[in-house]
């Protein structure tokens, strides 16, 4: 699959380095990708303004907030017309308890990341809220056991500069 993007191997080098560790000085990426620190800044920047980097977030431990309930669930709608697609997708946005939303091929056509602070938080988000709302026909539920991997969304091989 092409690229959709003009990047070189010091610019691959860059999102590696950020997307493990965000927080880092531009000085301090500048030397891990061995490039000066005024072109580095120039090319995150530029990484920033085409969309590449989409932001920068704190990653929060949800256990030790007392949210200790992870689950997905998979969703079937009655109708999936295209209208009913968004408005489902933009009901989810009013959820807190959804953290990630996406829309998915197959036999269900969303997956939801939920994360709650105990099992009748969850319970009654999926029975007061997610299986009463408007066109929702069918929900599927699967609470974690535990985290076995925990990566950033781009995997790097040895295949990219």
């Amino acid at each position: 699959m092409p690229l959709k993007a003009d990047l070189d191997a010091i610019d691959w080098k860059i999102l590696r380095e950020l997307q493990h560790d965000g927080r880092m000085t531009n000085v301090e990426l500048s030397g891990r990708v061995g490039i000066s620190a005024p072109p580095c800044l120039r090319r995150v920047r530029r990484l920033e303004e085409t969309g590449i980097i989409r932001g920068y977030r704190a990653l929060l431990n949800a256990p030790a907030l007392g949210l200790d309930v992870v689950a997905f669930c998979l969703i079937g709608l009655h109708h999936q017309a295209d209208a009913e697609l968004k408005t489902f997708a933009e009901r989810t946005r009013g959820w807190p308890i959804v953290r990630d939303a996406w829309m998915v091929s197959g036999e269900s056509d969303f997956l939801l990341h939920c994360v709650a602070s105990d099992l009748g938080a969850f319970q009654t988000f999926v029975i007061e809220e997610l299986a009463s709302a408007p066109n929702v026909d069918t929900v599927r539920t699967a609470l974690t056991i535990r985290r076995v991997k925990d990566e950033g969304l781009v995997a790097f091989s040895e295949a990219r500069p």
